[in-house]
Formats: structure tokens, sequence, C-alpha cells
């Protein structure tokens, strides 16, 4: 019987930070990690992976990531790609945008949810559909893909998009 090395695994290691202090600014992962605050944060928080506040921290800051999952207090806006749990305890003040939402009871949230489909952005639909992003501003600002505008910047759904491209009016 052969045993592998783990050492010659090409499986990426998980990777776990955790934040226990008072922290002020911008984080910002472009790799997946289990990112977990259970002290105080203040600023922009741009995640991959799985963000978890813990039920003793207060987060005060606009948040965009995959997965989030909230036990404590937050005040901001969230953006969760993936889904947004609110656990027991968790009291969110801001506004959400998700394709998936899971509020346990005693949870509480105060703000508009905005329940999304699978949409992407500019960068995002471009190398989807293999077109270069100022080609894809071009085609959004003239009307001639589907998008939505929000504030500066444009979502495209992804199944609108597909329906799109199969009508062959992707040039």
């Amino acid at each position: 019987m052969a045993f592998r090395d783990r050492r010659d695994s090409k499986e990426p290691e998980e990777k776990s930070i955790e934040i226990s202090a008072h922290m002020q600014g911008t984080v910002s992962f472009k790799d997946p990690v289990n990112l977990r605050i259970n002290g105080n944060f203040n600023g922009i928080l741009e995640t991959r992976g799985t963000l978890t506040i813990g039920s003793n921290a207060f987060v005060e800051a606009n948040i965009n990531g995959d997965n989030i999952v909230i036990a404590g207090k937050v005040r901001g806006d969230i953006v969760a790609k993936t889904m947004l749990v609110l656990m027991p305890g968790a009291i969110l003040t801001g506004n959400i945008t998700t394709p998936k939402l899971n509020i346990v009871e005693g949870a509480i949230f105060q703000g508009r949810c905005q329940m999304m489909e699978d949409y992407l952005d500019i960068d995002e639909l471009a190398k989807y559909l293999e077109i270069d992003p100022p080609s894809i501003l071009d085609l959004a600002n003239s009307g001639k893909i589907p998008a939505v505008k929000n504030g500066d910047n444009w979502k495209f759904e992804r199944n609108k998009i597909d329906s799109w491209a199969a009508s062959g009016r992707v040039k």
C-alpha cells in the first residue's frame, strides 16, 4: 500500500486569521481566507472566503465578501456574494445585498435588503465573456447589454447575460 506525502498535495492550505483587538482602516484579501473578528473594527472590509463577526465584536464598516456570518454588532452596508447569516444576538444596522440570507431567531436587522441573483461586475463579466472591460462598459452605457446601474457601478445578472449571449448579440 502506498502513502501519499501530504507536503506534495496540490490542495491549497486553508488560511485562517483571527482579530481580537481594536483595529481601524481597510482590510482587503485577494485570496480566500477564514477571517474572524472578535474585537472592534472600524473602516472597510473586503474579504474572500468566510468572514465571521464574533458575538463580542463591534464592527463599524462597509463589508464586501463571499460568505459572512454575524453574531455580534455591525453598523454598515454589507454585500455578501454568496450568503449572509445573522446569528442569535446579532445586531445589524445597514443595508444588505446578497443572493442568500438567513436571519436566525434572536437576530436584529434594521435596514434594507436586496436579494440579488448571481450578479457580475464589469471585470467579472469581461472574463466571463472574454471581452475587454472598456467594451463591456460601452455596451452597458449604450444599452446594448442587459445591465443595472447601481450608483456609479454596473451589475450584470448572469442568467440574463447567458440569454443575451445565446441570442447572438455578442460582438
